[in-house]
């Protein structure tokens, strides 16, 4: 019996973020913090907290302490919104910078691997 695509696809999500993750070791990230400085980086800058937190899939309260992480790393800087006291806009540091290239070199090495080693019969069938 083959598997559905939905469950070989999470799969393969899972497989992949585990790659990264070993990946990134070496850069001392969890992946908490990595798919949070990635979202940060691929989101136009300064996104509030809320967004963040959307563009994730995760609560607010849940990126919270992540953000408190990265920010006591010196990784992210919170501001607050000139025009809603209640939000604070996130922005990468200085210090991020070759963090998130070495990071990002990371991740795209791997999705373009993982992206090569798909093209068992499964994927060419979806395609068709």
């Amino acid at each position: 019996m083959e598997s559905p695509l939905g469950s070989d696809l999470a799969r393969l999500v899972r497989v992949w973020r585990a790659l990264i993750d070993h990946r990134l070791k070496p850069l001392e990230l969890t992946q908490t913090h990595w798919v949070t400085l990635h979202n940060i980086h691929q989101l136009p800058p300064e996104q509030s907290q809320i967004q963040l937190a959307k563009a994730i899939g995760i609560e607010q309260p849940s990126l919270v302490r992540t953000l408190d992480q990265l920010e006591e790393k010196g990784l992210i800087s919170r501001q607050t919104c000139s025009s809603d006291r209640r939000a604070k806009r996130i922005k990468l540091t200085e210090k991020a910078e070759p963090l998130i290239n070495e990071m990002e070199e990371v991740i795209g090495k791997t999705a373009m691997k993982s992206c090569r080693g798909s093209q068992s019969r499964k994927w060419k069938r979806c395609s068709t």
